[in-house]
């Protein structure tokens, strides 16, 4: 097995892709994965991928990752040297899974070694991929395409409607490690102490990266509001780009929070132990706007306890329904919102609770595997007719 990664840098995505390689080979599958990109500057960060936790777990369980050393923003043509090392991997592979539609635009290279691929999508919004998606569409009609898997139903229905066949398209929902992410009475206690917050406070965590999809303004309107009518609220805003180091997210800070105590506001940029951040917090929160399929924060968050209050974008409805709240766009009714779920944090921990299988890592690995033995065995691309009764997804759960 191959994985091909635009590059490693902080994002829900490559986290659950990069979980979903640890499965396979815990289940005895060999894979190696190839980033277009070894170094990333964005969500004003500089991301190196030897620095990349995904990178870094990846590597320790005896994953080889190598990489064709480009920086990401810089555009140039593939050279001769980098198709060279592109099929020299991908002629070592049964099939090729390819991390979202980009890292396409390097597999649909003339000449290089002829694999089925099996596109993973995570994202509810094609239309905004920029040329991402004609690759997609060019190597679906060049006949390299096997299938592309959606995290979420709105992934699906968004490629169909942008002319993806139906046929290709199989809904995996994400999952998570259960035994990582899970209520901790001790981790919780041990950041509250590390960031001076006291054991009773109400705490929302925000943990996306500094993107417009986020919509960043509205969580720090929601913050200000929330912060003045709640005296004990702290907020924890982590991912890349949560910095002060970041001067637009310093300016929106200064205009969203105003005169509001900022020792209560915590930003904490990115994070390698995300369940003691989760396991600390009362409330997970979403304000995403657009491109959601099925949020990695909400699910994370939710497993250790924090109750998930959401805009409706992609999933995250379907995920929330049941075990918190779905809110509008009005930062006044989504600081209402995380006061609602901080009090009934309590009264929702059984349900929280009952859900775990439903987001189970183990179960989302398992339908990888199926998938991808469906297409090996299947001697290389599916048809629509091997795609019906016969797919190995036809009866999962989904959300």
């Amino acid at each position: 097995m191959l994985s091909v990664y635009e590059g490693f840098f902080s994002g829900g995505a490559r986290i659950v892709h990069s979980d979903i390689v640890l499965g396979l080979l815990e289940g005895g599958q060999d894979h190696r994965v190839l980033s277009v990109h070894g170094e990333v500057h964005r969500e004003a960060t500089r991301q190196r991928m030897e620095d990349d936790a995904c990178y870094r777990s990846l590597t320790s369980a005896g994953v080889a990752v190598s990489s064709l050393g480009r920086v990401h923003g810089v555009s140039a043509a593939f050279t001769g040297e980098e198709l060279a090392e592109t099929a020299r991997v991908t002629a070592a592979a049964d099939v090729i899974l390819s991390l979202k539609e980009q890292p396409l635009a390097l597999l649909n290279q003339a000449g290089l070694p002829r694999r089925p691929v099996v596109v993973c999508l995570h994202r509810s919004d094609p239309e905004n991929q920029g040329e991402a998606l004609e690759e997609l569409k060019a190597a679906i009609a060049d006949g390299t395409v096997a299938a592309c898997v959606c995290c979420a139903e709105s992934t699906r229905a968004a490629y169909a409607a942008a002319g993806i066949p139906a046929s290709l398209l199989h809904v995996i929902p994400n999952g998570v490690d259960l035994f990582r992410f899970r209520p901790d009475a001790a981790r919780r206690v041990r950041l509250r102490a590390e960031l001076g917050i006291p054991a009773d406070a109400p705490v929302v965590v925000f943990a996306a990266r500094y993107d417009g999809m986020k919509n960043v303004p509205l969580f720090v309107a929601a913050a200000g509001e929330f912060l003045r009518r709640e005296p004990d609220g702290q907020v924890l805003m982590c991912g890349a780009g949560m910095t002060e180091a970041n001067a637009a997210l310093a300016a929106e800070l200064g205009l969203g929070v105003g005169a509001v105590d900022r020792g209560r506001l915590h930003l904490l940029g990115v994070r390698r132990d995300m369940e003691t951040v989760y396991a600390a917090a009362d409330v997970v929160a979403l304000t995403s706007a657009w491109g959601e399929a099925a949020p990695l924060c909400l699910i994370e968050g939710m497993m250790c306890g924090a109750v998930p209050v959401t805009t409706d974008v992609g999933d995250s409805a379907a995920i929330v329904t049941g075990h918190g709240i779905v809110t509008g766009w009005d930062p006044t009714e989504i600081a209402a919102a995380w006061m609602e779920a901080a009090a009934r944090r309590g009264e929702l921990a059984p349900i929280l609770e009952a859900s775990r299988e439903r987001f189970s890592r183990t179960r989302m690995v398992a339908s990888y595997a199926a998938l991808i033995e469906s297409v090996v065995s299947g001697g290389g691309v599916l048809t629509t007719g091997q795609r019906t009764a016969e797919d190995p997804l036809a009866d999962k759960e989904m959300w």
